[in-house]
This record gives structure tokens, sequence and C-alpha cells, in this order.
């Protein structure tokens, strides 16, 4: 999962699949990171940490890093949460493989539209839960996707 300072969007994404995964019995690893080092070992904002701790999924654990060259080899999916994150992973790709593994989240709910999930950081409440919203129904897509994958295992 993949934003740009890895403190509102991909903590959440992170935070909701893990927990749908987790609440599944299942076993996949899940990360998030930031193009950009603005907050490098930092936690996560604190409404996105509220917004999860609405649900009952707790993210006050992860610190924020950047995207290295090794995630492309670590992950079998990056998910990029808008399109200038999207078009920076690509341009870090060094073959036609790793670029084949970045995907825009949304991308999952509404296919080959291209939507981002909007940066709530300079805004209020509403923008963070409305990311929830997003990124619920874009998770729910991939645990679907890992709970098919591991019945055919």
């Amino acid at each position: 999962m993949v934003c740009l300072g890895n403190i509102c969007r991909s903590p959440l994404a992170e935070g909701i699949l893990y927990n749908k995964i987790k609440m599944r019995g299942l076993e996949a690893e899940v990360d998030s990171a930031g193009t950009a080092a603005y907050h490098l070992g930092e936690k996560p904002d604190r409404r996105s940490i509220e917004i999860a701790e609405k649900h009952g999924i707790d993210i006050t654990h992860q610190s924020a890093r950047q995207f290295e060259m090794a995630d492309f080899k670590r992950f079998d999916k990056i998910y990029a949460m808008d399109m200038h994150n999207y078009d920076d992973l690509v341009s870090m790709a060094r073959s036609p493989l790793e670029r084949q593994k970045v995907e825009m989240i949304l991308n999952l709910v509404h296919p080959k539209q291209n939507k981002s999930v909007p940066d709530p950081y300079y805004g209020g409440k509403d923008g963070f839960i409305n990311v929830y919203n997003m990124l619920d129904e874009a998770t729910e897509v991939i645990a679907n996707m890992i709970t098919e994958q591991t019945k055919k295992e």
C-alpha cells in the first residue's frame, strides 16, 4: 500500500487489509510505504488512527517508511493510492515484471478508471471517513482474492 507520506491513506489500507486477512484466518504479508520521505518513523496521522479505531482496527504500531527498491521483490502486488504515486512507482521499476506489480487500488472496485483515493491530510474528519470507506471496499476485493488463492493451494 503506497501513498505520498505514509501517514494517512496507506497506513489505513494496510490496517484494514491486515484485519480482514486476520479475521479470515489467513496469512499474508501486508505493509505500507510512502513515495516521499516526509514523515519517516512517524506514527499514522491521529485522524487515521481514530477512524481505524472506530472500526476495531489498531494501526498505532505502524511507522512511516519510504518505498524501497527491495519492495518490488518482497511483494506480489503494490497498490498505489493515486496516479502520482502510481507514476512514481512505475518509474522506479526496473523490469516489466516489477511494473506489472503496481496497480491503482481503486481499479479493484472501478476497473480501468484509475480513480484516486483522495489525500485527506489537509481536510477535516469527513475526508478520513470517505477514505476509510473507499479502502474498506477495495481491500475487501484483495481479501477475497487472497481467500480464493489460498483455496487453490
